[in-house]
């Protein structure tokens, strides 16, 4: 048996690659790096279309709407309406179901 084969095979340091060949580094940094530019294309996009200006006139447009709501059918309006006073009711006026 030759030590001295095995013993500068030891000693020899094994050659390493660089960083960026290996391929795990790249999907450690793609996360950080989609997410930067996900944020720029979320930025143009917020310049590019600026959200509407509401009109001062909203609420007497409002008004003018709930007024030609009686002249609709009643029974399409119905869920509506449901909806409207359920949602308008305070919670302490509403009976306990029945088991």
């Amino acid at each position: 048996m030759n030590t001295t084969a095995s013993s500068n095979a030891s000693a020899t340091p094994a050659t390493s690659r660089p960083w960026w060949t290996h391929g795990h580094v790249w999907m450690i940094i793609a996360g950080p790096a989609i997410v930067v530019v996900a944020g720029f294309v979320t930025l143009w996009l917020a310049i590019r279309t600026p959200d509407p200006v509401i009109e001062a006139d909203y609420y007497k447009r409002g008004v003018e709407i709930n007024k030609t709501l009686p002249d609709a059918d009643p029974k399409a309006m119905m869920p509506a309406l449901q909806g409207r006073n359920h949602a308008a009711t305070p919670t302490q006026d509403i009976p306990e179901p029945k088991r």
